[in-house]
């Protein structure tokens, strides 16, 4: 832990409008496979980093939310979409959607949940034909991309 108050990790939605930032370390990284987390993310699963409340805060703008169930809401930019968190109502903590970190590979997962909806493909991921965007876009059209994400940093 650094000195009280400073942040630890920190990060915010695609464009930028809502942000945030942690004052200890996650104390739980976890994957979650349940269909609600697929639905609420787009994707395959979820990435969260389980945080107490009172080690975190949101620095700039205010996220939206959504009551996903009758015990949790998860919270997302309004301006851009960007799923945040999902939350225990009246709980006192909140996970955090790992790619919404400033520096994702710095919370890393130790842990899976709602295995019984994983996908069977998802464990074969790491064995895909891969490439990076330059290689997929060529360096030509990557050239004329003009990117209006929110730099990863405050």
């Amino acid at each position: 832990m650094t000195e009280a108050g400073k942040p630890v990790l920190a990060g915010g939605c695609q464009c930028g409008a809502v942000r945030f930032a942690v004052t200890a370390a996650p104390t739980r990284i976890s994957i979650c496979h349940c269909r609600m987390c697929q639905k609420a993310s787009g994707a395959p699963f979820a990435s969260f980093a389980d945080i107490n409340k009172t080690d975190f805060a949101w620095t700039k703008g205010a996220p939206a939310a959504f009551r996903s169930s009758s015990i949790a809401e998860r919270d997302f930019c309004p301006a851009c979409g960007t799923p945040l968190s999902f939350r225990r109502i009246d709980g006192d903590r909140i996970e955090i959607m790992t790619g919404a970190f400033d520096h994702p590979d710095r919370v890393i997962p130790t842990r899976q949940f709602g295995t019984e909806s994983r996908l069977g493909w998802v464990v074969g991921i790491a064995n895909l034909p891969s490439q990076t965007t330059q290689q997929n876009y060529g360096p030509e059209k990557m050239a004329t991309i003009v990117s209006h994400q929110h730099p990863d940093h405050d």
